[in-house]
């Protein structure tokens, strides 16, 4: 699994590709879908879909899927406008389960 920062914007994008290219290479992430962790994802920008969209090509590459984990409303709604949430691998949040008393 992959852990995106808590920040990733323009400035990091570079650095966060690297880092998936490297995990990727090196087979130091689980056998199947590539699982990238965005649970600590606070600050981010269109950056941060481009580097998306760039792990679902690496790992469409190396015969994978791609899983994103714990992404902020906020980002699939970003993907969403540029038409790309689909193509992200979103995991999609359990709804709370309410029980109902009568």
């Amino acid at each position: 699994m992959i852990t995106l920062p808590q920040t990733l914007t323009l400035a990091q994008a570079n650095d966060a590709v690297l880092s998936i290219e490297h995990a990727l290479g090196q087979g130091s992430v689980e056998k199947g879908a590539l699982v990238i962790n965005a649970h600590s994802l606070r600050n981010f920008d269109t950056a941060a879909i481009a580097v998306l969209l760039e792990a679902r090509r690496l790992a469409q590459a190396a015969g994978r899927a791609l899983d994103v984990r714990g992404a902020p409303v906020a980002m699939v709604e970003l993907s969403g406008l540029y038409g790309v949430d689909g193509l992200l691998g979103f995991a999609t949040p359990e709804a709370p389960s309410h029980s109902a008393r009568a």
